[in-house]
């Protein structure tokens, strides 16, 4: 079997590193350094890249924020996890806020041991892709920028030139979006589809409310991707068959400013960026994640809202095996009309509902 991650374990106590490395070389999979110090360490990223960086915790207790700093730097899809001798308060929400992908207490079964690297290590491959697929695009479009300006003294005999450039920069546009669609919608097949439906569903309101083509459009692209932010998110969330916990809960309410995070560096799509970071706003302003309220919350995001409720509710979960009757999934978007959702797309949703 083939190396499937590249690890780096930054710490001082060889005991520690020995234990580490023998319960990692029984998985067979896996290729490991261990490095003792922070200096040491940012040499070794930078030497080799690494698909995952384990800290034991107490070796570097008072640089582990400058460390995450720099280890960025070198490799700003990096993927961190902490490992702690006993769990403290406040430090696993310290740790993701400094951009800690995972903090575990050690030991830890190799099953977990193997889940975490198996996940971190996709994930890392899946940004390394995003940031790869950006800058391509942001030379490409700097590429065309320059080709125009050209072009542009031209224009009188270089309109069938133009005309193509137009169609290859829609193209590339348009298989980003479908490539990112896709990325989410692959992740848990409760959620196959999710997306596709959604944007079925907020079109068709939508067209209701006689939008401009260009306005529905947006809508459409932004249902695609409204979840997008949920790569950075542990599966052992998403898929949970249990209530959240509160730490749990707000690593979720992140979902809608990490996509929105992903796609501001597409320019092209800095109408649809908005809408996914509100998507998950409420009318009564208890929504996340800034707490806007009415129609502080754009029109698109409050379509986007309902489409998505419903959606969910008419779907099965991992939390609730069976989807909700028709009835009862109407029932409860008119219950929260007012509340979670605008009364005035309520309307247009009641209206519209049968042809969904």
């Amino acid at each position: 079997m083939g190396i499937l991650g590249k690890i780096l374990l930054i710490c001082d106590d060889k005991g520690f590193s020995n234990h580490f490395k023998e319960q990692l070389f029984a998985l067979g999979e896996y290729s490991i350094v261990v490095e003792p110090t922070f200096q040491a360490a940012i040499l070794s990223l930078a030497n080799g890249m690494s698909d995952l960086v384990f800290v034991k915790y107490t070796t570097l207790e008072t640089d582990i924020a400058a460390l995450i700093f720099e280890l960025k730097k070198v490799d700003p899809d990096c993927v961190v996890i902490v490992l702690l001798d006993a769990l403290r308060d406040g430090l696993v929400n310290e740790f993701a806020e400094l951009g800690v992908f995972e903090s575990t207490v050690w030991p830890i079964s190799a099953d977990k041991l193997k889940f975490i690297i198996d996940k971190g290590a996709k994930l890392h491959t899946l940004l390394t892709f995003s940031r790869r697929m950006n800058q391509g695009l942001k030379e490409n479009n700097q590429a065309l920028e320059k080709q125009n300006t050209l072009l542009a003294k031209r224009i009188e005999d270089s309109t069938s030139s133009l005309s193509r450039l137009y169609e290859d920069l829609r193209s590339t546009y348009m298989r980003t979006i479908r490539v990112l669609a896709q990325a989410i919608d692959a992740r848990d097949h409760y959620t196959h589809s999710h997306s596709e439906n959604v944007a079925r569903y907020a079109v068709v309101m939508a067209n209701e409310l006689k939008l401009s083509a260009k306005d529905i459009e947006l809508i459409r692209q932004a249902c695609e991707l409204h979840d997008l932010g949920k790569i950075g998110i542990e599966d052992n969330i998403l898929l949970k068959t249990s209530a959240l916990t509160s730490l749990e809960w707000e690593q979720i309410k992140k979902h809608p400013t990490i996509g929105a995070k992903i796609l501001e560096p597409l320019t092209f799509l800095g109408g649809v960026v908005d809408l996914v970071r509100q998507h998950h706003e409420h009318y009564d302003g208890t929504g996340y994640p800034e707490g806007r309220r009415g129609e502080d919350i754009l029109l698109g995001a409050r379509i986007i809202h309902v489409a998505d409720a419903y959606e969910a509710m008419r779907s099965a979960r991992s939390y609730r095996k069976l989807p909700l009757m028709k009835a009862e999934a109407i029932l409860e978007i008119k219950r929260n009309s007012g509340t979670q959702f605008d009364p005035k797309i309520v309307e247009v949703f009641l209206k519209v509902v049968d042809n969904l």
